[in-house]
């Protein structure tokens, strides 16, 4: 899931909306402001990095552990306009709902379906799945509903993405364990991303920046290292030992992923203005993409992670004409 607390949209990174076909093009753009639609690229490798780790080929469960975490998240974006629906006609009432755009029950009754159908998705992919996704969902109500503007509200989103990760392990292998580093891993990242979040309309102190750079470095470093089962293959002799065209792919994302979230926090730490600030938390989430990649391929699958990789000009397509948070 994708770090959200209430702060401007940058409206300065979005481009006004195009003037053809006004009428038409209105209610489905207040949609995908509402759904955060460029954020969307940031799911599907969650799914995939969560495969990968279980030495599985992604099949049919994997796709519906995906169609299921888009769901789920979604459920989080329309939930998370909608709980927040009067601070926004104050503070920012461009926002789809306090502009009348999309009616507030709307809002509300979307989250319910997509959590439905984000369960009901999970359920087809069997058993494990649903047992991850159930208390994702709740993690997801729980943070917009409750827990948000609490000490808790990162560790919460943090959790969030994590379970994200273990459903894709647990549709594919049935099994959370070999995933459980990848999903700390990506769950740290998302905790350092949103802590920074807090600061995005006002600024402030440069220690979250410089410690979200500090986290950024370490999974880096972290990410050089194989997971145990691939060492253990190596070692045996199931796999090579050397893998250039692995080693290539998964070098250039892992400095793919330094290189996104890691620009913008330096600079937020050096001047941690707003605008700044919102940079690099828009930065630590277009990061996400080249980490699931990067953990995809240091578990070795490849096509995962270029599919996934191949999913960030997507996201920075769409984020030049909607916001990503």
């Amino acid at each position: 899931m994708t770090p959200h607390s209430r702060r401007p949209d940058r409206p300065s990174t979005t481009s006004p909306t195009p003037n053809r076909s006004p009428r038409a093009s209105r209610p489905a753009r207040a949609w995908a402001e509402l759904l955060r639609l460029p954020a969307l690229f940031t799911v599907p490798g969650d799914a995939l990095a969560g495969a990968a780790t279980t030495g599985a080929r992604p099949d049919p469960r994997t796709l519906l552990a995906i169609a299921s975490s888009l769901c789920l998240y979604e459920a989080g974006m329309a939930l998370n306009d909608w709980a927040d629906r009067t601070e926004d006609a104050l503070e920012r009432p461009h926002r789809p709902l306090p502009s009348g755009r999309i009616r507030p029950s709307a809002a509300l009754a979307a989250a319910g379906a997509l959590t439905a159908a984000g369960l009901a998705l999970a359920a087809r992919a069997g058993r494990p799945a649903l047992t991850v996704a159930a208390p994702l969902a709740a993690t997801v109500w729980a943070y917009d509903l409750a827990l948000k503007r609490t000490p808790a509200g990162p560790a919460a989103m943090a959790t969030a993405r994590g379970l994200d990760l273990l459903l894709g392990a647990t549709a594919t292998g049935g099994s959370a364990r070999p995933a459980l580093p990848a999903a700390l891993t990506l769950a740290t990242h998302t905790l350092a991303v949103t802590t920074v979040s807090r600061g995005e309309t006002r600024g402030g102190s440069p220690l979250a920046p410089l410690a979200a750079l500090a986290t950024t470095g370490t999974l880096a470093w972290r990410l050089t290292k194989a997971p145990q089962a691939l060492r253990t293959q190596r070692a045996s002799g199931t796999v090579p030992s050397r893998r250039p065209a692995a080693d290539a792919l998964h070098t250039a994302l892992t400095a793919a992923f330094v290189t996104t979230s890691g620009r913008p926090l330096l600079h937020a730490a050096l001047n941690p203005s707003p605008p700044l600030t919102q940079r690099a938390v828009g930065g630590g989430i277009r990061a996400m993409i080249p980490l699931q990649a990067a953990l995809a391929a240091r578990s070795g699958a490849l096509t995962s992670a270029l599919l996934t990789a191949a999913l960030a000009p997507a996201a920075r397509h769409f984020a030049r004409r909607v916001s990503v948070t």
